[in-house]
């Protein structure tokens, strides 16, 4: 089944059927299947189709999905864009992507304005809803696909599951993200896999606050429930009591959160559990959530809370604590049905329970590999497994705990942080000899950046300096919070920076 599949069934089978709902209108799956074609038809109209890629960089709405399914119904690739990212970051991920179109917002427009020329392969963008400040020449409106093109799509060629549908930039620990290739079933497969664990059917009302450009809030808030013919509410971004609010009034019975959600939440005072006995499940995800802030939020709501995990090279769930049977509180759960797990030593070797090593996945969610970059897929993927690079042991029931994350990586509110990307602009600063990132533990986000800075002979500089000019280049939860000026910075016998002594 491709992903455009999901679609000619809901249209099929229940075309009346509310499929989404933002603000006070909703689409029914009827007229969802309808927009797809028409952006799809207007796609293809400007030379886009099979393998090609397209940026999309829109906040939570209804045309982030409609532009990823008229994306995928061709056979094209989507390149989901950080909202949060600024212009450099855009130009990289388009560029390395080879992307032939970028799809966006027009509150983005001012930046993709600055960076237009830079954009080597992107020949058009289509946003959202023109404006005149804005545009530019040869700028397309995503309104007028949606307005006058053709509900039926018809194409020379088939679509199969095996095309590739998106590709997630991840890097990682170290280099520049790479995009890991995901093809439909990897997404489908996921999201039927999720389904299972959690008996998610079309009964189901799901709350989508986590932004759709993130792996996590794409397949279980967005694939998941379209697949089962569920319903999805949307919200552009998250707001405590506008999130409490909509549970009520819209009788929500799933939402998905990252640990810095569930710590906010905590701090609302007077509430109510009653009011919100229709939610049967609750996700965790994106970040390992404290044991005191899910006994805290059960206590507080009486709402059940499953924290699983995945990557975005697997699409990404691998693990959920299950819906029905045992749920181990600190544990990230068991592997989803159809999906395997292994726990190995530095020699490769399987590891008996209860013994801490590298985890290890594989099943038909595990992505094809990172886009034109054969070495890191061959040092990813071995034998079909992907090597995540976490430490963490299972059970003798079978339940997995992580011990340790990537090294050196920081998540920040869910959102992977890469030290070396925040490396690299500090070393641009013309006062900084060496730098080195780490991640400390922060309450309300779970980590935090912070920044060591050896100053060149006779420079001085202030943070504020230091955090002022990363604001220029960065997205807001990639920057240092702290940065500490040193002398020198610790370092093996071969120079490279020792960062478990500054983490010490």
């Amino acid at each position: 089944m491709t992903l455009g599949d999901i679609l000619v069934k809901g249209c099929r089978e229940y075309p009346e059927r509310v499929a989404f709902k933002f603000r006070d209108r909703e689409w029914i799956y009827g007229d969802f299947e309808v927009q797809t074609n028409r952006v799809a038809n207007g796609l293809k109209k400007l030379g886009i189709g099979r393998g090609d890629k397209v940026g999309l960089q829109m906040l939570n709405s209804p045309y982030f999905i409609i532009s990823y399914f008229g994306i995928v119904k061709l056979g094209a690739t989507v390149v989901p864009l950080n909202v949060m990212f600024k212009g450099e970051e855009v130009v990289y991920q388009l560029n390395d992507s080879n992307a032939a179109a970028l799809i966006t917002s027009p509150m983005f427009m001012p930046m993709i304005s600055q960076i237009r020329e830079r954009m080597a392969t992107v020949k058009h963008v289509i946003v959202e809803d023109l404006d005149q400040e804005n545009t530019y020449p040869g700028i397309l409106s995503l309104k007028e696909m949606l307005e006058g093109e053709d509900d039926t799509l018809n194409l020379d060629y088939t679509v199969t599951d095996e095309d590739i549908a998106v590709f997630l930039y991840t890097s990682g620990t170290t280099g520049n993200p790479k995009g890991a290739m995901l093809t439909h079933d990897c997404l489908v497969a996921n999201a039927d896999q999720t389904r299972i664990a959690t008996d998610s059917t079309g009964d189901d009302i799901t709350l989508c606050v986590l932004p759709m450009f993130h792996s996590f809030a794409w397949t279980t808030c967005v694939t998941l429930p379209l697949l089962c013919g569920g319903k999805i509410i949307i919200h552009e971004n998250f707001a405590p009591q506008a999130f409490l609010r909509t549970i009520v009034e819209e009788n929500i019975t799933i939402i998905a959160a990252v640990p810095t959600m569930y710590s906010v939440l905590l701090q609302v005072p007077e509430v109510n559990p009653e009011h919100y006995k229709k939610i049967r499940l609750a996700y965790s995800g994106g970040a390992a959530l404290p044991v005191e802030v899910l006994k805290k939020f059960e206590a507080k709501y009486g709402i059940k809370v499953l924290e699983g995990y995945g990557l975005s090279e697997c699409s990404p769930v691998c693990t959920v604590n299950p819906w029905r049977g045992v749920r181990k509180p600190g544990s990230i759960g068991i592997v989803l049905p159809g999906v395997e797990c292994r726990i190995i030593d530095e020699n490769g070797n399987d590891l008996p329970r209860n013994t801490p090593g590298e985890l290890l996945f594989k099943g038909r969610n595990v992505m094809k590999g990172y886009y034109n970059l054969p070495e890191a897929t061959a040092e990813a993927l071995r034998d079909g497994w992907m090597h995540t690079g976490d430490i963490g042991y299972m059970d003798d029931d079978g339940y997995i705990y992580i011990v340790d994350r990537k090294k050196d990586l920081i998540i920040v509110g869910g959102l992977n942080v890469y030290p070396r990307e925040v490396e690299e602009v500090l070393y641009s600063y013309p006062k900084v000899a060496e730098a080195a990132v780490i991640g400390v533990t922060n309450e309300l986000r779970g980590e935090m950046v912070k920044a060591f800075i050896t100053l060149k002979e006779g420079e001085t500089a202030s943070e504020r300096e230091i955090i002022k000019y990363c604001q220029e280049r960065l997205a807001n939860y990639k920057l240092p919070k702290e940065v500490e000026f040193v002398a020198a910075l610790p370092k093996t016998s071969t120079g490279k920076i020792l960062k478990r002594a500054l983490k010490s």
